[in-house]
């Protein structure tokens, strides 16, 4: 017999089900993790039998907005953001928030990213006495100086530091973010990691055909970089472990997947390179699945979630000992992690792998037993047990819970 969980015992049965305003600046079909991320989040929701009340910027001009029993998207105005292609910055929308919020009140507010929209849905939940969820995703303060405006940066942090403050909790996705932003000030965060499909991304899906099409031999060993072409994500130092591991072997191949500002550069300074462009669904799980070493060298993220693909697509992953490749990868066990910023070790483990194929062989079949242990159904739990907490009024002041609504 199924024992009702010690979370919902004060939980009257009409709170089982939530009415719960999602924010967002980014959403599927957008290709980026925040977007991967909220999308599941969102369609797990529904599926539990929740409303979603989806708020984000409209894509294009000829979108229409979803509206059915359960789902009911609100599509804002947006700027498109400079340097980044395919995406918007919602802009302020406070008093319209507040209209359709005062007249169908929803249960929790939870905003995914602080730009101009999360903002004013932050100020709308609070002048109202929503309870608010927010994401941290993104390390803004970090891009700040790929992007000509470091300047900026502790300005930066002063603001997302105070956004999240206001919320009665942030959710950041491993143990070493919530370490860094408690240090910075940051107060009420919850760790709630990340899964990954392992029905779409996994071995079975290496093709032949796509590695003779990279001009890749069956025992050639071949790289694989998957996300944004942008300067955020230190492709340099993929080209420069690249180029070790082609003095090591110079049968290795490195294939780009992804699209970003930086391409074109890339491509007139790396001939050598094979760029596949921007990639989604079996198309992209059979890219992953069809290389041999995944080059992750990004000191930017809160997370990665192309880390965890490339484990559960059979990779050895080259990475910094950071995010999500510090919280499951093993080095030299699943996986080879390199202090964070070292740009020498990083190459050098990369050329390592193309000289020892069976070190290769050992990690790529050992990441994939780790990355069958993250799933998805485990994250959907534990999100929603977190915002049924928020919106239950006997657990909010409850110290047990490490919730509070007093105003910031």
């Amino acid at each position: 017999m199924n024992e009702t969980p010690i979370l919902f015992q004060h939980l009257s049965p009409n709170r089982r089900h939530m009415r719960i305003a999602v924010v967002t600046e980014t959403y599927p079909p957008e290709i980026n993790g925040v977007a991967m991320t909220l999308g599941r989040l969102v369609s797990a929701m529904l599926a539990r039998g929740h409303q979603i009340q989806l708020i984000r910027p409209r894509q294009n001009q000829a979108e229409s907005p979803v509206s059915t029993q359960q789902l009911e998207e609100v599509l804002q105005l947006g700027l498109t953001i400079p340097r980044y292609d395919g995406l918007k910055m919602g802009l302020p929308a406070k008093r319209a928030l507040l209209q359709r919020w005062t007249k169908n009140r929803p249960d929790l507010v939870h905003i995914a990213t602080e730009g101009p929209l999360g903002w004013s849905a932050l100020a709308a939940a609070l002048k109202l006495r929503i309870p608010v969820a927010t994401d941290f995703h993104t390390n803004f303060h970090s891009y700040s100086k790929h992007y000509g405006i470091g300047w900026l940066k502790k300005p930066i942090i002063a603001y997302l530091r105070k956004f999240h403050n206001k919320a009665q909790c942030t959710m950041v996705p491993t143990e070493g973010l919530r370490t860094e932003l408690t240090a910075c000030g940051y107060r009420n965060l919850l760790v709630v990691q990340r899964g990954v499909d392992t029905q779409l991304f996994n071995p079975s899906r290496r093709s032949q055909d796509l590695r003779r099409h990279w001009g890749a031999q069956p025992a050639d060993p071949v790289a694989l970089y998957v996300g944004r072409l942008a300067p955020e994500k230190n492709l340099g130092l993929v080209a420069a472990s690249f180029n070790a591991m082609k003095q090591i072997n110079p049968a290795t191949r490195l294939v780009m997947v992804g699209d970003g500002p930086e391409r074109t550069a890339l491509q007139k300074q790396h001939p050598d390179i094979i760029f596949a462009g921007a990639r989604r669904d079996e198309d992209l799980a059979a890219h992953y699945a069809s290389g041999d070493i995944f080059l992750f060298p990004s000191l930017t993220e809160t997370y990665g979630n192309v880390t965890m693909e490339a484990m559960a697509s059979g990779l050895a992953v080259v990475a910094y000992n950071y995010a999500a490749a510090a919280q499951h990868v093993r080095h030299g066990h699943s996986g080879m992690l390199a202090e964070f910023d070292d740009a020498s070790t990083f190459s050098h483990m990369a050329a390592e792998l193309a000289h020892n194929p069976g070190l290769t062989a050992h990690l790529r079949a050992t990441a994939v037993d780790s990355a069958a242990a993250l799933d998805w159904e485990h994250i959907y739990q534990q999100f929603e047990s977190i915002l049924l907490q928020l919106v239950s009024t006997e657990d909010c002041n409850d110290p047990q819970t490490g919730f509070s609504f007093e105003s910031n």
